[in-house]
């Protein structure tokens, strides 16, 4: 155990009895315990392999590579479709966690296993955006906002895309739209 995760768990308020379930198998799994984005993270020689975190409706283990595991019991859960290679499992009771402690570890090993094995989630390509109307057509008669745009890093530019493309009306797409475009033009992204 590392004292520095200990504030998470000792924080921990409607999760709690499940957090105290969750560390444990963790590492049992032999590895090691760090904080990474304040939430408590399990490393092999580095690399991080899984990571406890919580939210209003559950609590979760998060494997980093979990696109490459094998899901026999279809407990694995992909938080959005544009999540690519992490995967969820989700606990909404500390029975859940006791009646499936086999499985946890099984999953868990599976990804040491993968990391030992150096795997890769391959990515899909930037290529892949499709933008809402509202903003292809502002790209398309601004060629400095285009290449603004096409200047962001990957990550940027799907932010972007997610956020424009998110609401339902037409007027709410377009008003994020012109609301970013000044920042897009100074290469900033969504959250800089």
């Amino acid at each position: 155990m590392n004292p520095k995760v200990d504030f998470y768990f000792d924080k921990a308020g409607k999760w709690r009895e499940e957090l105290e379930l969750l560390r444990p198998i963790a590492l049992s799994m032999g590895l090691t315990e760090e904080l990474k984005w304040g939430c408590p993270c399990y490393v092999l020689n580095k690399s991080n392999v899984v990571l406890i975190h919580v939210f209003k409706e559950y609590c979760a283990l998060l494997l980093f590579k979990g696109a490459l595991l094998t899901d026999d019991a279809g407990l694995l859960v992909q938080q959005t479709e544009q999540v690519q290679a992490a995967r969820q499992l989700r606990f909404t009771s500390a029975a859940q966690i006791v009646a499936q402690e086999p499985q946890i570890k099984a999953y868990i090993q599976q990804a040491i296993n993968v990391e030992k094995a150096g795997l890769k989630v391959e990515m899909r390509k930037n290529t892949d955006l499709v933008h809402p109307v509202e903003f292809q057509s502002k790209l398309d008669e601004m060629p400095e906002l285009k290449a603004a745009f096409e200047a962001l890093t990957p990550g940027r530019q799907r932010a972007y895309n997610m956020y424009f493309s998110e609401p339902k009306q037409a007027k709410t797409r377009e008003a994020r739209v012109e609301k970013s475009l000044l920042q897009i033009l100074d290469g900033k992204g969504l959250n800089d």
